[in-house]
């Protein structure tokens, strides 16, 4: 086994071209509304990352939270499962729940400012397996992501794995085009989720408690 040290593993602080330390970030939870340094050394990142921010805050309080089928009080940790800035995580922060961020590996690289914004995250590959128990989230979202896997894996492995890591129950949040929407609805119906559409692109899915029964296992 490798063993790799603590200290390489750390978002490192901001520097400038000259190795210098920009600032430290702000107090919690200043910093979550807060600019991090990072984003003045990436071209068009403070528009990208403002734009990003009011979307999510307008979308989870008159959409998310008001709007779907979802029962916002059983939820207690929740996966994003392309987080870009973290601003759907920025967005919940008043919920009585944790989310956990993810920036997929073919995704640009923001992890450092989602740190920077005192937000949790981790790298991942949809195309693989994901390192946790099963039955561990109480709700998995995502927005755009599925268009960028289908180049290199198949949908269908993609929702296996979220459904083991869903507990029963739980939800899918899903934003995405009509077409993607029309082909992930069949594959989680597949697994005995109740699926609901609004506006031809959010799918809500819950998790059944679904169990084969003997008329299932007849031939």
């Amino acid at each position: 086994m490798l063993y790799v040290p603590l200290n390489n593993c750390l978002s490192r602080l901001p520097v400038d071209g000259k190795g210098n330390l920009f600032s430290w970030p702000e107090p919690w939870p200043q910093r979550l509304r807060s600019k991090s340094p990072r984003l003045s050394t990436k071209l068009n990142a403070e528009e990208i990352y403002n734009e990003d921010s009011t979307h999510w805050s307008a979308l989870v309080s008159e959409v998310y939270l008001q709007g779907l089928a979802i029962n916002w009080s059983s939820v207690r940790n929740v996966m994003d499962m392309n987080a870009s800035y973290g601003g759907f995580a920025v967005a919940l922060i008043d919920q009585p729940l944790w989310v956990m961020n993810v920036v997929p590996i073919d995704a640009q690289d923001t992890l450092s400012i989602i740190f920077d914004r005192g937000l949790i995250g981790i790298y991942h590959d949809w195309c693989e397996s994901f390192s946790i128990y099963p039955r561990t989230y109480d709700l998995l979202h995502s927005s755009f992501l599925f268009r960028s896997l289908i180049r290199r894996c198949d949908i269908i492995d993609v929702a296996a794995e979220m459904d083991r890591i869903l507990r029963p129950g739980g939800y899918v949040l899903v934003q995405d085009t009509v077409d993607m929407i029309n082909k992930l609805r069949p594959i989680l119906q597949s697994l005995h989720w109740s699926i609901n559409v609004y506006q031809d692109q959010f799918l809500v899915a819950k998790k059944g408690f679904w169990r084969p029964t003997d008329d299932d296992t007849k031939t």
